[in-house]
């Protein structure tokens, strides 16, 4: 799954690079440039892809070596 992250993150660099919609005057739902529309598209897509990577790439046991444990003797919890 790793490298389905890497290649939708190439992907979409490549994307981001929409020379074609420079000059297209096109109006998508009779309101918005095209362009503007592609770059909505492109941001949906690069947060799908930013979830995909915390989903399936981020490194189990992290956040738990991490995280501050009290000194010997107290309990945890709220005070």
């Amino acid at each position: 799954m790793r490298m389905v992250v890497w290649g939708l993150v190439l992907l979409l660099l490549v994307l981001h690079q929409d020379i074609w919609f420079w000059n297209d005057g096109t109006l998508v739902f009779g309101f918005m440039p095209i362009a503007l529309f592609f770059h909505a598209c492109i941001s949906i897509a690069a947060s799908v892809t930013w979830f995909m990577a915390t989903k399936f790439c981020w490194p189990t046991g992290v956040d738990d070596a991490l995280a501050p444990t009290p000194p010997a003797g107290e309990k945890g919890g709220a005070a």
